[in-house]
């Protein structure tokens, strides 16, 4: 009591500033519904696209969560068809089966492995400078990333298996600029090189996926690897490179302790199986031209012999352990594209695209287009979502502008796998997650990288279209 007032303190509760989404996407769906010039259906179909979409970039709870509320309200608004349409397509399945891959390759051991050869293969005359050594790590380390990307088909899977390995080979280094970039670095080497790999990104997949079930052309594993390789996988593991190398090269030049070796390496049957599975995998894909099987068969060439009796190198405890929530996002995603195709909206929003583009356009620029309305969306959507909204309506722009479709599907996958803020992706997320580097670190990595790809790789690749198309 003072002055006769009584105070009185009320203790409210923390709020999480991400619970903002969830009232900022009820207002944008009643807006949407309320105002937007459209059919009651596509209103309805975008009404939901756009609340489930705040959840997505807000996160108040979690993507595979948001994914069930926005199958549910498909479901009950529209069909149960329409709601279950995703899980029908090659490409959700293709990334189930790879996060099987994934955790078969850490259970037999081969991972490990991979981390010991790094260990004693690295020259002695490399660790007497630590400059010299984190340079030969790093290329190294980022070529060996490339390469996991065509036996891996998931970056997320990819990015749990190695971030382990490069956090254990950091400690080569006794600063932490070093052991930052030689985390960051093999990581996104193989998230953004694995843009020239149809199965290595999940935006490549779900592109072609979309690209398909629109009625266009089915895209081969090697047609993709042929045209997007040698800019969009080699090129931007050297960008990747020259950036890890710019911003994070050691400051002193004794930081380095040499590793304990192991006199011998003993590769084990388990580690042996698992390298020729995934062979087999790859052996399928490079070879679809022959058969023309989808790239999930490959998959599961080698997860069926992973897992199989007497032969395998895991048991069915590695199925209990693998996180599949990303189903269900994956699932939404697809029924909220098939649905914004089937009320009409994608037309609609073609054409509003063509209409910012002069009648004469030449095949350059529309390319250029196509990748900064991809950008420019993937800086307010996650870049799945952006995908399963964006790409039913690139095609049907592709058909009304008389463009191949085959490029501009090419250029929009590339253009999704160009991040400058982890909120934009899943995988920078698990990068972030996993305490090695703040969101300064990471903002700063990707942000080189993208700003990098978009000045030189991009146009580099558009120039290869326009040659050959």
């Amino acid at each position: 009591m003072s002055d006769g007032i009584r105070e009185i303190e009320v203790d409210l509760p923390d709020v999480d500033p991400a619970w903002l989404s969830l009232p900022a996407g009820l207002l944008a769906a009643v807006g949407v519904f309320e105002f937007a010039p459209l059919a009651a259906d596509a209103t309805l179909m975008l009404a939901i696209t756009v609340f489930c979409v705040a959840l997505w970039i807000g996160s108040p709870v979690d993507p595979w969560f948001t994914a069930l509320v926005c199958l549910g309200l498909i479901g009950v608004a529209f069909s149960t068809d329409l709601a279950l349409t995703g899980f029908q397509k090659p490409a959700t399945w293709l990334v189930v089966v790879g996060i099987l891959i994934g955790g078969a390759v850490r259970q037999s051991g081969l991972a490990e492995l991979v981390e010991l050869l790094a260990r004693n293969r690295t020259p002695d005359r490399v660790l007497t400078d630590a400059v010299v050594a984190y340079r030969y790590l790093l290329v190294g380390l980022c070529v060996a990333s490339l390469g996991l990307a065509v036996l891996v088909p998931s970056s997320l899977v990819r990015v749990l298996i190695l971030g382990p390995i490069l956090i254990s080979l950091g400690d080569l280094f006794t600063e932490r600029r070093p052991k930052v970039g030689l985390f960051l670095g093999p990581l996104f080497a193989t998230f953004y090189g694995a843009s020239g790999i149809l199965t290595g990104a999940l935006p490549n997949i779900i592109v072609t996926g979309l690209v398909e079930s629109s009625g266009g052309p089915a895209i081969s594993w090697t047609e993709w690897l042929r045209w997007l390789a040698p800019v969009m996988s080699v090129g931007r593991v050297l960008i990747v490179v020259a950036v890890a190398y710019l911003l994070y090269r050691p400051r002193d030049r004794d930081a380095v302790v040499p590793p304990e070796r192991t006199e011998v390496v003993t590769v084990s049957a388990d580690e042996l199986r698992m390298l020729a599975f995934l062979l087999v995998g790859v052996a399928v894909w490079m070879t679809d031209s022959l058969h023309g099987l989808h790239p999930l068969f490959g998959a599961l060439a080698v997860a069926v012999l992973a897992f199989a009796p007497r032969i395998g190198v895991v048991g069915s405890e590695a199925v209990a352990d693998a996180d599949f929530s990303i189903l269900f996002f994956l699932g939404a995603i697809f029924a909220v594209a098939e649905g914004l195709r089937r009320t009409g909206f994608t037309d609609l929003a073609a054409g509003e695209l063509l209409s910012y583009l002069p009648s004469d356009a030449s095949f350059p620029i529309v390319l250029l287009f196509v990748v900064l309305i991809a950008q420019l969306l993937t800086l307010v959507m996650e870049g799945m979502a952006v995908a399963s909204v964006l790409t039913p309506v690139l095609a049907s722009f592709a058909e009304s502008a008389g463009v191949p479709l085959v490029p501009v599907a090419m250029m929009e996958a590339a253009a999704l796998n160009t991040y400058f803020f982890p909120y934009q992706s899943a995988v920078l997320v698990a990068i972030l997650g996993m305490g090695v580097v703040d969101t300064v670190e990471l903002t700063r990595m990707s942000a080189a990288i993208a700003v990098a790809t978009l000045l030189v790789l991009v146009p580099l690749q558009i120039g290869v279209f326009a040659v050959f198309f």
